[in-house]
């Protein structure tokens, strides 16, 4: 299995048209006439972590009602740090993909066996139960309407996802946040001095999205609903500054609100 090094991948940042996705249709049906076309990009909201490598390997699609299942053809299959997902860091998963249009339930990625995680300089094989066979469950219960262009954002919240078991070893019990794009906006910015690595979070009662500033010092929070939202930049302990809060920060769906440059000297 490859392995990608995502600390030389170029942030995969996408411009994706994806209408609202109703059905008239009242029935069950996966296929309806025609097709869609699906893309998916992952990030990662921060753990405290020094590697959490996931190996995906299959990408299937189930539909409402019905037990065929549709497995994406063209899927970027390897082993990815979750870790390195930071920052305004991607990866597409699959791009434009076509499959028939009709009602989702659930988008599942089928794991391999190269799961570790990294922890005080040790190495540990990450747990993944039934994530070989089952796979990795996303719920998702949208219509997809024939030619029309879909494209999620699959936002791994690595804190909350791995498990610390009584023997010493870890699994995996993934909570995932699932976007659709083109509903939701993004916030950018740039810390300065670029030697801080800071946690970037938005919050504003109903959501919370995290993410470090890369090793520039920028940052992206990306898949974030449209409202309004607080700020918190919270700076590496040990550095000496303190954090900073903004305040009212609206994001509206398909935009990108800018921070500007926020410098913590």
């Amino acid at each position: 299995m490859k392995r990608f090094n995502l600390k030389y991948l170029v942030a995969l940042i996408v411009s994706v048209s994806l209408l609202g996705a109703c059905s008239d249709d009242d029935s069950n049906s996966s296929s309806g006439e025609g097709n869609a076309k699906m893309s998916l990009r992952m990030v990662d909201n921060p753990g405290d972590y020094k590697e959490v490598n996931v190996d995906i390997e299959r990408i299937v699609i189930k539909y409402t009602g019905e037990e065929n299942e549709v497995e994406i053809n063209n899927v970027n299959a390897g082993v990815y740090d979750l870790l390195e997902l930071t920052g305004g860091a991607s990866v597409m998963l699959t791009e434009e993909e076509e499959i028939p249009a009709g009602i989702i339930s659930q988008i599942r990625l089928i794991l391999g066996e190269d799961n570790t995680i990294v922890v005080d300089g040790e190495t540990s094989n990450l747990d993944t139960p039934s994530a070989q066979q089952s796979g990795l469950k996303l719920q998702l219960n949208q219509t997809l309407e024939s030619d029309v262009t879909y494209e999620y954002l699959l936002d791994f919240d690595v804190e909350k996802s791995i498990v610390a078991k009584g023997n010493g070893g870890y699994s995996l019990k993934p909570v995932i946040r699932i976007e659709a794009l083109a509903e939701t906006g993004f916030i950018s910015g740039t810390i300065l001095p670029i030697t801080t690595p800071t946690l970037i979070t938005a919050t504003n009662g109903e959501n919370e999205i995290s993410t470090y500033s890369n090793l520039n010092g920028n940052f992206e929070l990306s898949g974030v609903p449209a409202g309004t939202y607080t700020i918190t930049l919270e700076p590496e302990v040990g550095l000496g500054f303190e954090i900073e809060t903004i305040t009212d920060v609206e994001v509206e769906n398909g935009e990108t609100t800018t921070l500007g440059e926020i410098n913590f000297e």
